[in-house]
């Protein structure tokens, strides 16, 4: 419940839906239901001791959006696709990755120059990272 509830926290109300309709805002009013929470835990839970990903996870809209301010829109460069997928399955892909990201740290299998994707390694980070790297080739 606790890693639905952190990966559901992170989701801006403001995104689009997919084919399925539901907004963030709609699941996160849902899941407030205990019976609702369970069912959903209980599909995420199945979904991953299967091994099946179903149909209507993988369906998605893409929606191609104009960027502001092109003086011409003859080119393909000047549009934003869009890839709208269903809700509930980026829910669980967000539930499942935090838990991978989480073995992967606690694990050490992360890569000390990696910072790109992964919590708590900040553009900060990487920027500390090469300062001590340019210091240490100086020396």
């Amino acid at each position: 419940m606790l890693e639905l509830t952190e990966a559901l926290a992170a989701c801006s109300s403001l995104s689009s839906p997919g084919l399925d309709h539901v907004t963030w805002v709609h699941l996160k009013k849902i899941v407030a239901e205990p019976q609702c929470l369970n069912v959903f835990i209980k599909l995420a839970n199945a979904c991953l001791i299967v091994g099946h990903w179903p149909k209507h996870f993988k369906e998605s809209v893409l929606v191609i959006i104009p960027k502001p301010g092109k003086p011409s829109y003859s080119a393909p460069k000047v549009f934003r696709p869009i890839a709208l997928l269903n809700t509930l399955g980026k829910l669980i892909e967000k539930m499942l990755s935090n838990c991978i990201q989480y073995d992967m740290i606690t694990y050490d299998l992360v890569d000390p120059n990696q910072f790109g994707g992964i919590r708590k390694q900040s553009t900060k980070d990487a920027g500390l990272y090469l300062t001590q790297m340019g210091s240490r080739s100086q020396d």
